[in-house]
């Protein structure tokens, strides 16, 4: 799928939104762990830090190195791990969205 130069803005300047909704999601996670009464500190501690490395290796493969000619497969990296959400497709191209749902069946 090649992407036009609008869906192409669109998604790059969405990124920096979409990085900070989802990191906000999951800072919530990691203070959960850290507040888990049920574990001691240093198991809080190794299980928030196990956590936070699962959740760099997702940005790290979502965001790192993303081109247009790639973005189709970042778009769907992010719908996978929930960086990204249906929704945020609305402002797309009708010929995206399309790909988008035939890919994801």
């Amino acid at each position: 799928m090649k992407p036009t130069k609008r869906d192409w803005k669109i998604f790059r300047d969405m990124l920096p939104e979409l990085r900070e909704r989802y990191l906000a999601e999951r800072n919530q996670t990691f203070i959960t762990l850290l507040k888990s009464d049920e574990r001691t500190p240093t198991e809080q501690f190794w299980d928030t830090l196990e956590a936070m490395k699962k959740e760099a290796k997702i940005l790290q493969d979502c965001l790192n190195g993303y081109t247009k000619s790639n973005m189709d497969m970042r778009i769907l990296l992010m719908l996978r791990h929930g960086l990204m959400k249906e929704e945020d497709l609305d402002g797309f191209s009708e010929e995206l969205r399309e790909w988008v749902r035939k890919v994801r069946q």
